[in-house]
Order: structure tokens, then C-alpha cells, then sequence
């Protein structure tokens, strides 16, 4: 194999993101959101300084609901910056204080869905768009679901929510043909599925 210069790690368990701290000279405020903000940052970095523009974000929780029978909640809302309905998972910002982001994601599954779920466990955390925010998105499973003792009053975009139950093997199949494109419901979908395939329980 060529050298490419690469760092190489006889252990793959090594491997991890690294945190760094560089000196930020400046920060600024270019704009106040009603959800986000955006920050503008000149950072020293080697023998200089670089300028990096970003949306600095709550970060947020997500939900991959599945039902005793190995289908996935899915849910379809408009969004407009992509003028789409698209298909999605419940989801939602970490914007109440001191709220962990496990129960923001029990919330958020009671709010857009109605439902509530016996069983909740951590399944994937990451970074949306490293390069152009700052948001880090908790994903976690839940089964046992069952109705909320009370249905939430929706508003604007969640006022005409639809969900689905799909399999889970479909939803993964859809978002390899491109016909749902969302990138939590995506990443969520794959992980579960790795999740229930290392535990000897896919489509269960």
C-alpha cells in the first residue's frame, strides 16, 4: 500500500474524535435567530488565523421508535427550507433547561406522536454538520410503546403530521433509493439496524 501519510492504528478500538481547544481571538454575534444564531470566529491556527462562520446550536434529541413487530414510527411534516414533506423521525431541539436529552426525546416521541415507550436506550450520538454548526444529536431506541394518557395539542408544521409504520428493512431500502432523505431518520434507521443485528434480534 502507498504511503499516504497516514496515522496508522493497529487497534481500530483507538480510533476516536479528538477534542481540541485552539485560541479563539475573536467571536462575534452576526445573528440573532428566533431558533439559532449565527457566530463568526477568527480562531489562531498554525502560524496564523482562520475566519470560520457558524450556526451555534442547542443541539437536539431523536426517537427510533419500534413496535413489536419490528416496524419503525416514522413521521412526515413540511420543511420549509427544503420545500418538502419529507419523512422523518420524532425529534426536537434540547431548548428546556436542565432537561437530559433521553427525556427531551421521551417528550418529543409524547408531543409529535402521541405515544409513550417502556424501554429506552442510547443508540447513536453525532454531529449534524461539523462544518457549519456546532449541534450534537442524541439518538436513542425505544420499544414498549404505548398510547400517552393524553394527546398533545400541534401546532404550524406539526399541526397536519403524518406517521407511518414501516418495516424497518423498508425504511433502510427507501433511503438507499433516495426516496427519503433525511439524515437523522437515516443515520437512526442504519443504526438500528446494526443494533438489533449484533443482538441477534433484527426484525424483532
Amino acid at each position: 500500500m502507498p504511503d499516504s501519510g497516514a496515522a496508522e492504528f493497529p487497534d481500530p478500538a483507538e480510533l476516536r474524535d479528538e477534542p481540541v481547544e485552539y485560541e479563539v481571538v475573536r467571536s462575534e454575534l452576526v445573528y440573532r435567530g428566533r431558533v439559532w444564531d449565527v457566530r463568526s470566529d477568527t480562531v489562531r491556527y498554525g502560524d496564523g488565523e482562520i475566519v470560520r462562520d457558524y450556526v451555534a446550536h442547542t443541539g437536539a434529541a431523536a426517537v427510533v421508535a419500534l413496535d413489536d413487530e419490528g416496524r419503525m414510527l416514522l413521521i412526515q411534516q413540511y420543511r420549509h427550507p427544503i420545500r418538502s414533506r419529507d419523512w422523518e423521525i420524532p425529534a426536537g431541539l434540547l431548548d428546556v433547561e436542565g432537561e437530559s436529552p433521553v427525556d427531551a426525546a421521551r417528550r418529543e416521541l409524547a408531543e409529535e406522536a402521541d405515544l409513550v415507550a417502556a424501554q429506552w436506550e442510547p443508540l447513536v450520538t453525532f454531529h449534524s454538520s461539523p462544518g457549519g454548526n456546532d449541534e450534537v444529536l442524541h439518538v436513542f431506541f425505544a420499544r414498549g410503546l404505548t398510547a400517552a394518557a393524553e394527546k398533545h395539542a400541534r401546532g404550524d408544521e406539526e399541526s397536519d403530521i403524518r406517521l407511518a409504520w414501516v418495516p424497518l428493512d423498508d425504511v433502510i431500502t427507501g433511503i438507499l433509493e433516495g426516496r427519503m432523505r433525511n439524515g437523522i431518520l437515516a443515520i437512526g434507521a442504519f443504526a438500528a439496524a446494526e443494533r438489533l443485528r449484533r443482538s441477534g434480534a433484527a426484525g424483532h
